[in-house]
């Protein structure tokens, strides 16, 4: 089974990287971007026999520090 896990900051943590994206976007003339977060995305193929709560123990233990992140698991469809 593939899983993605969509990993980004919770809100109202300073996202310095998605901030010089946004400066970097005007700076390129780019005109109503109001906001960038910067996230970052897992792809892993596990096996089917794999549980949900399992999956969350991986993103709540290694994938994701949930002191400043949040996490969302989507199966994909093969």
């Amino acid at each position: 089974m593939k899983v993605r896990i969509h990993v980004s900051l919770k809100p109202g943590v300073l996202d310095p990287q998605g901030r010089a994206v946004h400066h970097a976007l005007d700076g390129l003339g780019f005109e109503g971007v109001q906001d960038v977060r910067i996230g970052r995305l897992v792809e892993m193929e596990v096996a089917d026999s794999t549980t949900d709560e399992a999956l969350d123990e991986m993103c709540s233990r290694l994938l994701a520090n949930t002191v400043i992140e949040n996490y969302r698991i989507e199966k994909v469809d093969a």
